[in-house]
């Protein structure tokens, strides 16, 4: 679809980032299933922001108007190198949407050392959904993230989170532990303010202490005072995500959407049929950050991710038998190979996400792809329709243009 909107934008000579940026989804649009968005959509925002990011790489370092990146530029001293910059947009749901079910479950507990830990069965592939959950479960106390500890994938112990998939653990599991977490601080304020004589909203809880009133308490005394009141220190709670309705139906197929716009340059070797990503500038809405070095991480593994996508990935299946069995066949990008990624965060709140945040696990990846072979059409005048991109058809590609 971004390379028809290119397409599109070329055949009426138009600039491809304006094209976009009038028909880009804003609060009020109609997406494609008949759904009308009603809040957080940052789509212009990061539109705007990577803009901003060409228009001033091509007055520092080309001194040219930002349209002309779109233009091919020989490398000097190797005019068989050019170099051109692609621009792409993309939104993805978060959570499963499509009418299925959506929840999840988290259980907070205090214990007498004073620590915090919150259990869910949600599984953590390196996306950092522990330190997401460790987080949001310390905002809830005020007290330090290293006072939280997290259980995960123990279902002897651990409530049911639900699949990681659809970049919904942020918004789903973290908002079963955020509400955990906030009726576990409410049931002890309740207890301490009863056993103290004071009104519950007397209670506070500042750096890992319970102020109630003039007095200060350890949390691990808390425990004790919960214990003997008769109350157990612990809360678990179930949450479900905003009912959606099947596709077909016209309805909000999905509960939140992410947002994200990228540019990419790219250097193709004419004599060879060669592609180098060199930069990628990445904007991202992603409602409200809660881990912002884990979100940088996101965002250049995404990108990373959309390279090789773009490039070398390749799962070849022949005759049902699998040939790109290991990773000198499957040719992952190497060090060598990741551009110079400069991001952006766009927080347009949702409503119902955790203190605003939305999914950012699978948008970041999807402009990449499109960025790349926008590019490369603008250094030399190849659409791409296949991937990955395949070298030898570039350059035959290349040679039929000298025919």
């Amino acid at each position: 679809i971004e390379n028809m909107i290119d397409i599109l934008a070329h055949e009426l000579e138009l600039d491809p980032v304006e094209l976009r940026r009038k028909n880009a989804l804003r609060v009020g649009s109609v997406t494609n299933t008949g759904q009308t968005l009603h809040e957080s959509v940052g789509l212009l925002d990061c539109i705007e922001k990577v803009d901003a990011e060409m228009a001033r790489i091509a007055r520092s370092e080309y001194g040219v108007q930002r349209a002309d990146l779109f233009k091919p530029h020989p490398v000097p001293g190797a005019p068989h190198l050019v170099r051109a910059w692609g621009f792409a947009a993309a939104y993805k749901n978060t959570g499963l949407g499509g009418g299925a079910p959506d929840k999840a479950g988290a259980e907070v507990e205090l214990y007498a050392d004073g620590m915090l830990e919150v259990r869910t069965s949600s599984a953590e592939l390196g996306q950092g959904l522990v330190t997401v959950l460790q987080l949001i479960v310390a905002e809830a106390f005020n007290l330090p993230p290293a006072r939280v500890r997290v259980l995960v994938m123990d279902t002897d112990l651990t409530p049911d989170g639900g699949p990681t998939t659809a970049s919904r653990q942020t918004y789903v599991t973290g908002n079963a532990a955020h509400y955990a977490a906030q009726a576990l601080r409410e049931a002890i304020a309740s207890t301490l303010a009863e056993k103290y004589d004071l009104p519950p909203e007397q209670v506070r809880f500042v750096e890992g202490l319970a102020q109630v009133g003039e007095r200060t308490i350890e949390l691990g005394e808390a425990v004790a005072i919960m214990h003997a009141e008769g109350h157990q220190p612990r809360v678990r709670y179930e949450y479900w995500a905003p009912e959606t309705q099947p596709l077909g139906t016209g309805g909000d197929m999905h509960f939140a959407f992410s947002f994200a716009a990228q540019a990419a340059e790219v250097e193709v070797d004419t004599r060879t049929g060669e592609v180098r990503v060199l930069r990628v500038i990445a904007a991202n809405d992603v409602g409200k950050v809660i881990n912002p070095l884990g979100l940088q991480g996101q965002i250049e593994g995404g990108v990373i991710m959309g390279v090789g996508h773009a490039l070398t990935e390749n799962f070849i299946l022949e005759s049902g038998i699998v040939f790109s069995d290991h990773l000198a066949r499957y040719r992952m990008p190497n060090i060598s190979q990741v551009p110079e990624i400069t991001s952006f965060v766009v927080e347009q709140p949702a409503a119902e996400g955790p203190y605003g945040a939305k999914g950012v696990g699978e948008i970041v990846s999807i402009p990449t792809i499109p960025a790349i072979t926008n590019a490369i059409y603008n250094a030399v005048r190849v659409r791409v329709d296949r991937l990955p991109v395949d070298q030898e058809f570039v350059l035959q590609e290349i040679g039929k243009q000298h025919e």
